[in-house]
């Protein structure tokens, strides 16, 4: 069974999103989701730059590095992964090799209907509660007959690791792969068939 590579990446004292615009160029990576003190955050990488939703909608939260606790920046192959420690922030990046071997998931994102597109961001809403945040896509069918339907799925790779002695198998290490509608996950798999 391939095993994806995962290793730690090095990070320069002044660390700053040119580092992730870096990584993105050379790992292919096509999507950031950032957990801040003052929110979730999603971005792009389109022509070699960084752009995250409160370049669509500015009342919400920015990319600053100081508020910044986790973020993964990730494609088809790779996720690069940056997170805050008490000795100031570690990297580390898992990539995919030829063969790799892995459970897929598409976890169902929350986003119940689509109150604005603006500037390659979608701002989606779920229920009555007023929750939102803004998905770097436009093209999300929702359905208004059903009030609790979610369209946007996470892609997930999960890698699994058995013990030799034991024989228990586990799920050992996961990465980001993919922000994807419903309808192009299924027009996907009309594909594969």
């Amino acid at each position: 069974m391939n095993k994806p590579i995962c290793k730690p990446l090095n990070i320069s004292t002044n660390l700053d999103i040119q580092w992730l615009e870096k990584q993105a160029e050379k790992y292919k990576l096509k999507f950031l989701l950032a957990h801040a003190e003052d929110g979730v955050i999603w971005g792009k990488f389109q022509d070699g730059k960084l752009l995250t939703a409160d370049s669509a909608f500015d009342f919400l939260p920015r990319l600053r590095l100081f508020t910044l606790q986790q973020c993964r920046a990730f494609g088809e192959t790779s996720e690069v992964m940056l997170w805050q420690t008490n000795e100031g922030f570690k990297a580390r990046l898992i990539q995919d090799e030829k063969d790799t071997e892995f459970i897929p998931e598409n976890q169902i994102i929350w986003g119940t209907q689509a109150d604005k597109i603006c500037g390659g961001f979608t701002l989606v809403s779920d229920g009555s509660q007023g929750l939102h945040h803004a998905v770097p896509l436009t093209d999300i069918e929702f359905d208004q007959k059903q009030k609790l339907y979610r369209p946007l799925r996470l892609s997930v790779h999960h890698y699994v690791d058995t013990d030799e002695k034991t024989g228990l198998a586990r799920i050992y290490l996961s990465r980001l792969v993919n922000l994807i509608s419903e309808k192009e996950l299924a027009n996907a798999a009309k594909t594969f068939r």
